[in-house]
Order: C-alpha cells, then structure tokens, then sequence
C-alpha cells in the first residue's frame, strides 16, 4: 500500500508540474507585442532617413511604452541621424534631428522687420541650423555678423537687440 500511495503522489505532482508548465508558456505567449521602427541597414550619421531603410520589429509592449524610443515611422522619415543606428535596434529620441534648413558657408537671406518697416539683405551662413533655431551669418557688405532665427522659407530673421 505504501508503494502504491507513493507513485500515486508522483504521478500527481508531475501532473501539476505539467499543468504549471503548460499555464506559464499559454501566458507568456499571451504577452502582448508593439510594434517599432528599426533600420534594417546601418544608418550613419547625417544620413537623412527614408522608408525603405526601416522596418518594423515586435518588441514587449511594457517594454516599449517604458523607453525613450521612436514608436511610428512617420516620425523618423526626413529626419537626420545624430549617430550611427544599428539594424533590428529601437531608436533613441536623441538620436535623430530636424534636417538643417541653413547650411554653414551658404549664403541667405536675412530679414528685419519692426513697425511695418522691412530691412532685407544677404549673409553667409557662420553656423547650420534647422527651423527655430538660432544661427550667426557675416553680412559680406559690412562684415558685420548678425544673428537671427531660421524661418520655415529659409529666410534668418533678425530681431533688436
């Protein structure tokens, strides 16, 4: 009786080993996926990003809400990278930029405006720089050097000081 009694216990713990087994597994594939955009080839730094070098990769859906990380393409298409982006890898926030709208050594247009008067002129680009950011151009008339915001037309506009 005591033989029997034991392979009883066996064959009841094995069975609830099997069913904590098989509960485990039907839950981690329950797990639910998200979906990002990663390179499918290296993209090096200032490199504009286009679709055909992306492709989407499940990763945890935990995962992926908690990480600093693109979650759509259409954030990342004509965006330039900052550095080198690895195949199959999430990109990092900080890792992409707006493409530069002024290009250093370049020559643009700058623009005062005040009270209905316009002042308009030429400068060479001292710095590059996207749209709303802050760059410095040498006026090549004067040599004065101005500094002004990048407008979405290209156009530097300059305020008073």
């Amino acid at each position: 009786m005591g033989r029997l009694s034991r392979f009883t216990g066996n064959v009841i713990r094995n069975a609830g080993a099997i069913f904590a087994l098989a509960f485990c597994a039907t839950g981690a594939l329950a797990v639910e996926a998200k979906m990002l955009p990663v390179p499918n080839v290296v993209i090096y730094p200032g490199d504009i990003i286009s679709d055909h070098v992306l492709k989407d990769r499940p990763f945890k859906a935990s995962w992926a809400v908690r990480m600093p990380v693109y979650k759509g393409r259409d954030m990342l298409v004509g965006k330039v990278a900052r550095r080198t982006l690895l195949p199959g890898k999430p990109i990092a926030l900080n890792a992409i930029r707006v493409p530069d709208a002024v290009k250093q050594g370049k020559t643009y247009r700058i623009e005062f405006r005040a009270s209905g008067l316009v002042i308009s002129g030429v400068g060479k680009a001292l710095s590059s720089g996207a749209v709303g950011e802050m760059v410095s151009l040498r006026n090549p008339d004067s040599g004065l050097v101005v500094r002004g915001i990048v407008g979405v037309d290209g156009v530097v506009r300059v305020s008073a000081r």
